[in-house]
């Protein structure tokens, strides 16, 4: 197991009702972390229902869902961005 800080931004802060906690975790990479995040409660649940519309970065570098988390500290859920 391992200690990972987990932030979220935008509508995933507001549905989840925080801006970041701390998770321990045996999550090989990102989806398994998802998973066991969204299990945790039904504002979690409801945050990563459509992973579709959720991008992360680990160690502020954007990565993939299947992106490994071996060695990282932290990990960013936010809305994909748009350019104006």
């Amino acid at each position: 197991m391992t200690t990972i800080e987990v932030l979220y931004f935008a509508w995933l802060r507001e549905r989840i009702g925080a801006g970041r906690e701390r998770i321990e975790t045996a999550a090989p990479d990102v989806r398994a972390l998802v998973a066991q995040l969204s299990a945790m409660d039904d504002r979690h649940a409801a945050a990563f229902a459509d992973l579709a519309a959720v991008r992360v970065a680990l160690d502020q570098d954007l990565a993939d869902l299947d992106a490994p988390l071996a060695g990282v500290r932290e990990v960013a859920f936010f809305p994909p961005m748009t350019g104006g």
